[in-house]
């Protein structure tokens, strides 16, 4: 079947299923985004050196729990497939083996963050005091890491079984409990002590970890759909469909989060504090947009690998084409709003620094203009997720964000061009992956990536 014949009036089930799952996604991430946004504003009343150790905590912590989000990807193609073939048994047997994996992982990137924190956030290059603030940061992140774990693999196995309402009742409690803790533990209120940019950590780890074990208290109880089944826990196969699928999901996630390294040491180091600050304000102020990416790609995640479950190939092919049409449509019209109230957000969230309200409306001109570029990666990307075929997302995350985006940004750090041409190299890497991960989705081979599946026992 042609690209052409996949995308051809789909049927209005098509849509509304796509919109069914991507709506609460999208809810329960805007309040997150909003939420960031209030967190953005706190810490950049404490000045642009805050914002800076805030950005770089939330990219180490991005990056230690790469392996977090390849067991959810692996988790999430794996309880699809098994939904959309009938077996929902199996569906929960595999998110309890990938939440007994995701804790033991969990553990071990706690006890690597907490130690050397310190030294993780000297990668970046910043001065000496902004350095000493995101290794605070960075050391209350990991110390919560457990907490974000039952986050993501829970919220993706119920999302894969097609109940996105859970987790955006899930996302709303964060938040509820989060907004107080960020303003107490940021400035010392209520009788809290005084964090500054290390409350925001606390605050978020504290409260998606109280949160999480209420989860936990509801799937032990069976009241989630993915029901607490730990019988036949240790099963070999099982284990080995997860790695085959989320390894290479967590080599993606390792070499993004190695590549924004690359790529923000040489903004800090080259270009300064401000500037640092200023990509980490461009990116909250233009996350809503990117909040929907994530729904459209959750949905089409989903459903690609249900119908491929259930044997339904032109259905899988329809559901991504339409979440990638979506997804683009929405991240632009978002995505233009903010563009015409750029220089009013930069000065709402940075105050007076006029250089780093400067530098974060010129990166928001950059973003706006990649956002539908990103549509594309993360629609389509998720969509390639949930049949299995996470092998060709992470050649074109090394070959558009390290051999792209870094490589353009070193080129013209060397030539010592102005930092919105370091920005500007964003475009660059969107353009590349969005174009090799069309043609992958054209070419119909991610239908067939999972050979086997695990029979019920």
């Amino acid at each position: 079947m042609s690209a052409t014949d996949s995308t051809a009036h789909p049927p209005v089930k098509v849509r509304a299923n796509i919109l069914r799952l991507a709506l609460p996604s999208i809810a329960a991430n805007l309040m997150f985004s909003l939420v960031a946004m209030v967190q953005t504003k706190f810490v950049g009343s404490l000045g642009a050196s805050a914002v800076a150790a805030v950005g770089a905590g939330q990219r180490v912590f991005f990056a230690l729990q790469a392996v977090l989000m390849a067991i959810g990807v692996g988790a999430s193609a794996l309880v699809a497939r098994s939904w959309g073939e009938g077996q929902p048994n199996e569906a929960s047997r595999i998110a309890a083996s990938s939440l007994l994996l995701g804790s033991i992982a969990g553990s071990i990137i706690m006890l690597i963050g907490m130690s050397f924190s310190r030294q993780i956030a000297a990668m970046f290059g910043l001065d000496e005091y902004t350095s000493q603030l995101a290794a605070r940061n960075i050391f209350w992140l990991s110390a919560f890491i457990i907490g974000f774990a039952i986050d993501i693999i829970l919220s993706s196995v119920l999302r894969a079984a097609g109940n996105a309402w859970t987790p955006l009742l899930f996302g709303i409690s964060v938040n509820l409990i989060n907004l107080p803790l960020l303003y107490s533990f940021i400035f010392g209120k209520f009788g809290a002590p005084r964090m500054g940019p290390a409350g925001a950590a606390f605050a978020s780890g504290l409260s998606l970890t109280l949160c999480g074990a209420v989860l936990l208290f509801l799937w032990s109880r069976q009241r989630l759909t993915i029901k607490f089944m730990m019988s036949d826990l240790w099963r070999p196969d099982r284990y080995r469909h997860l790695f085959h699928i989320g390894y290479p999901a967590a080599m993606e996630q390792l070499v993004m989060q190695g590549g924004f390294f690359l790529f923000l040491s040489l903004i800090g180091r080259f270009y300064g504090t401000e500037a640092f600050a200023a990509y980490n304000v461009g990116v909250n102020m233009l996350n809503t947009a990117m909040v929907m990416g994530t729904g459209f790609s959750i949905a089409g995640s989903t459903l690609v690998g249900q119908n491929l479950g259930a044997g339904d190939l032109d259905a899988a092919a329809r559901s991504g084409w339409r979440a990638c049409l979506m997804a683009v449509a929405a991240m632009t019209a978002v995505g233009l709003i903010v563009v015409f109230n750029a220089p009013g957000l930069a000065r709402f969230f940075l105050g007076t620094d006029q250089l780093a309200v400067r530098r974060a409306t010129e990166f928001s001109y950059i973003l706006a203009a990649m956002l539908p570029l990103l549509g594309v990666d993360m629609a389509i990307g998720g969509s390639l997720r949930g049949a299995g075929d996470t092998r060709f997302p992470l050649m074109t995350s090394f070959l558009g964000l390290v051999g792209m985006r870094c490589g353009l940004a070193a080129t013209f750090t060397f030539l010592h061009l102005p930092v919105i041409w370091v920005y500007s190299s964003i475009i660059g890497d969107y353009i590349l992956k969005g174009t090799l991960l069309i043609w992958r989705f054209r070419s119909g081979r991610w239908k067939h990536v999972i050979k086997g599946h695990i029979a019920a026992p």
